[in-house]
């Protein structure tokens, strides 16, 4: 049975009929209902590094329900929490106004939302395209306008998720063993951490390590394949710069991140100093955030996140903005499987996409708690078939990894100054 829709004034009326037509179905309007949310709930699994914050999002119509993901590492409970606080607001109401609910969810507290916040609308509203969706019988690409490609680039990350492997590496030969391992599994494009935390302005002993350690991943995979360098916002202009100079030569896709996100101007001029692609943007959340970007051209590849920015309309608002400043769009996503698949049908649908972040083994179960998750071949996903986003969680496989407390995350220059992450 699928669900089928009649416009009727300003409202959206919906009722199931025996055929999947959509067109010439005619009923009375006596024996329709509005649709309604309601419930939202979250569902946590502990992925060792982070814990993945899954959105359920349920209607009064039978079986009809739609997942998103609000994961945010180190801020579980807040994302919890914020996922109660603006769910109360849109209990009740039509979910296929996803426009307006969203305007609900940003607009109806005096308090604008933060991080924590923004990120628990990006979950919620994932969650009603799925529905959309599904009322539809379409995948949520076709929702955006749809498809513009035919299939989504993807790329992993040395060591494929795990933190040791990502982010306490510091030997080249492991660099080189893991990078190969990557391009083995037949990933075209992977990304890395070479960068060490730096002081704002220090000597050359560093650059000079990350340039060796860099080398030895461009030696190991061979000039075909596709890099990129992160620096996680640990740099200033001053290092950021001459870090951007020393990869010159090993002809790296883009630079990610090279200051922090607060100060914008910092990194417009590594972008006006650099011969490598500047990327950022993914502590950005919604378009206003990006405005700055735009207006400095302070890069050339915006990376919002689609569990982070506000969702997927948003996201696509944000590159509109970019493509009009002749910017591409490389999301960013570390997280969860469901992240995953919203990140697939934006790719899809979304002209000046570039390539897609995604997280594939950091824990050997990680599509066990889905049904139909995203598979990457050979460094590519094909189109989704199923409608709304083709995913479904299984709740009680997800139930086996509950909630847990991430590892706290303490660092410290040489002299016990704080630093970046």
């Amino acid at each position: 049975m699928v669900p089928h829709v009649l416009l009727v004034g300003k409202n959206v009326r919906y009722h199931t009929a025996p055929t999947g037509n959509l067109t010439n179905y005619r009923t009375n309007i006596s024996e329709t209902t509005i649709m309604k949310i309601t419930q939202v709930s979250t569902v946590v699994v502990n992925a060792n590094m982070r814990n993945w914050i899954f959105v359920k999002v349920e209607t009064d119509q039978p079986g009809l329900y739609g997942w998103g993901e609000a994961t945010l590492e180190w801020k579980t409970k807040g994302v919890v929490g914020s996922v109660d606080d603006v769910s109360r607001l849109i209990i009740g109401e039509d979910p296929l106004r996803i426009e307006h609910l969203y305007q609900i969810m940003y607009r109806q507290y005096f308090w604008k939302v933060g991080i924590e916040g923004m990120t628990a609308i990006s979950g919620i509203e994932q969650a009603l395209w799925d529905i959309k969706g599904k009322v539809f019988n379409v995948p949520v690409y076709e929702l955006l306008g749809g498809r513009v490609r035919d299939r989504v680039r993807v790329y992993n990350h040395l060591g494929g998720g795990q933190m040791k492997s990502m982010y306490e590496s510091t030997e080249p030969q492991e660099f080189a063993e893991r990078a190969l391992i990557v391009k083995e599994a037949g990933y075209t494009a992977m990304k890395f951490m070479a960068v060490p935390r730096t002081e704002p302005v220090e000597g050359i002993q560093s650059v000079r390590y990350a340039e060796i350690l860099v080398r030895a991943v461009r030696e190991a995979v061979g000039p075909e394949m596709d890099l990129m360098v992160d620096l996680h916002a640990r740099t200033w202009p001053g290092m950021a710069i001459q870090y951007c100079h020393a990869f010159e030569p090993y002809g790296l896709l883009f630079f990610e991140e090279p200051c922090p996100t607060e100060d914008i101007e910092a990194t417009a001029q590594v972008t006006r100093a650099s011969r490598i692609p500047i990327a950022t943007g993914e502590r950005l959340v919604g378009r206003h955030q990006f405005r700055e970007i735009f207006e400095k051209r302070a890069c050339h590849v915006i990376q919002p996140d689609l569990s982070h920015c506000g969702g997927l309309w948003e996201a696509r608002k944000i590159a509109a903005m970019a493509e009009t400043y002749s910017m591409a769009v490389a999301p960013h996503n570390p997280n969860g499987p469901i992240a995953t698949a919203v990140a697939v049908h934006f790719a899809l649908a979304t002209p000046n996409w570039l390539i897609q972040e995604a997280i594939t083994n950091d824990v050997p179960w990680r599509n066990e708690v889905l049904e139909h998750p995203i598979e990457v071949k050979d460094g590519y996903v094909d189109i989704p078939v199923r409608p709304g986003l083709g995913i479904d969680v299984n709740e009680k496989a997800a139930a086996k990894y509950p909630f847990k407390a991430e590892a706290v995350q303490r660092y410290f220059h040489a002299d016990g100054a704080v630093a970046d992450w």
